[in-house]
């Protein structure tokens, strides 16, 4: 049984590839998460995987929103994993962050032998800490809350090699309970396609984003580096994808910017015909992950999506995404945007040095990073916890 809480299944692109591995092996699998947007059915079975989806509040800006989303998940959580446990008992529950506080849910079940994974999706501690700068005690809670996870999970996944040493350091788990599983893309979903040009309307170049559009994420910098490039030149155009709850103050913000018309929100696509014509129509793609303590340690999945259709990235210097993508990437100075939107230009001026990194990314998505390599890992510790029922 997997329970996520901060997306619904099956736009939870990880959660759901892999739970559909797991089908692919033989196991019975379940999956508890949210109703959001689009995905609104309480009860749905997609590929033979039972999905039940519970209410859930508008999702929280502010540290009291986040306690009443969180308390009210944990609640469903807690009472449809108690009915699933007497109606097809499960072995194992692996609890996906955000946040921390899954094991809650988890450990009455420890009681009967039931096996606990910790999915370590995010660092809950330093993201609430970029939200909520200068809480000392709710950092300090947070990071309680991510060793009492840690305690009760019998194994973890980490998605980075940087999560994995903070589960050794600040977990104390074993380095034999840890498998590093990363969100390699999966090329029956990212496909190469031609690009079709009405997406890029009229203009030469198209720069793309895909990914959430929270506060972390960056893109009101991203909407500043536009407005950069576009008082510098009027040939392109910029695709937006992706949905949260900082997308109404990005939308008023390329309106206040003068910037609107240059830009296209596209919301939260989930047709992959659409989003493969969107994203291989696409000149550069673009990770304005704000450089901070949480981003750097982060691999971010639109990173290795874009390579997945040889598109060149242009970022800022973070570690894991710097790991993610080598040459694939250009990576702008820490916090400089006008170096940002100088590297995009670079690029688009440069056709010779775009198709260069757009094969250099594909090319280590296909032999190092893809779904069908990571699948691997989970399946070796999934191998481990069964070998102990």
């Amino acid at each position: 049984m997997i329970i996520v809480e901060n997306l619904p299944v099956p736009l939870d692109r990880r959660v759901w590839q892999e739970a559909r591995h797991l089908k692919s092996l033989g196991a019975d699998v379940s999956v508890i998460c949210p109703k959001m947007k689009g995905y609104v059915k309480s009860l749905e079975m997609l590929e033979g995987i039972d999905i039940y989806r519970h209410p859930l509040p508008v999702e929280a800006s502010g540290a009291i929103g986040y306690l009443i989303e969180y308390s009210t998940a944990m609640f469903f959580e807690f009472f449809i994993a108690l009915k699933l446990f007497f109606r097809k008992r499960f072995h194992v529950i692996q609890g996906c962050s955000p946040p921390d506080l899954i094991f809650l849910v988890a450990l009455p079940f420890k009681l009967f032998g039931i096996k606990y994974v910790f999915d370590h999706h995010d660092l809950s501690p330093e993201l609430f800490q970029t939200k909520f700068k200068g809480n000392k005690w709710l950092h300090k809670a947070l990071l309680f809350v991510e060793k009492m996870t840690f305690r009760t999970a019998n194994y973890s996944i980490a998605t980075n090699e940087s999560f994995k040493e903070i589960a050794i350091q600040r977990g104390k788990m074993l380095p034999e309970n840890i498998e590093i599983v990363r969100s390699g893309p999966d090329l029956r979903r990212f496909k190469i396609i031609p690009p079709n040009e009405q997406y890029k309307n009229g203009k030469k170049f198209l720069i793309g984003y895909l990914g959430i559009i929270a506060e972390q994420d960056g893109l009101d910098l991203l909407m500043k580096i536009a407005a950069i490039v576009l008082k510098e030149r009027n040939d392109i155009h910029f695709a937006i994808v992706g949905d949260g709850t900082e997308l109404p103050n990005i939308r008023k913000m390329a309106i206040e910017l003068g910037i609107s018309e240059n830009i296209d929100f596209y919301g939260m696509v989930s047709d992959d015909s659409l989003l493969n014509a969107i994203l291989n129509t696409c000149d550069v793609c673009v990770n304005p992950d704000i450089p901070n303590e949480l981003n750097n340690l982060l691999t971010t999945n639109k990173v290795m999506e874009y390579m997945a259709v040889k598109k060149p990235v242009v970022q800022f210097d973070l570690k894991e995404g710097k790991f993610s993508a080598m040459e694939a990437s250009l990576y702008a100075k820490t916090n400089d945007l006008n170096d940002f939107a100088e590297k995009i230009s670079l690029l688009l001026d440069n056709p010779e040095k775009r198709k260069e990194m757009g094969e250099f990314g594909y090319n280590r998505v296909i032999t190092q990073l893809s779904w069908e390599h990571e699948k691997k890992n989970l399946e070796n510790l999934y191998s481990r916890v069964f070998a102990e029922n």
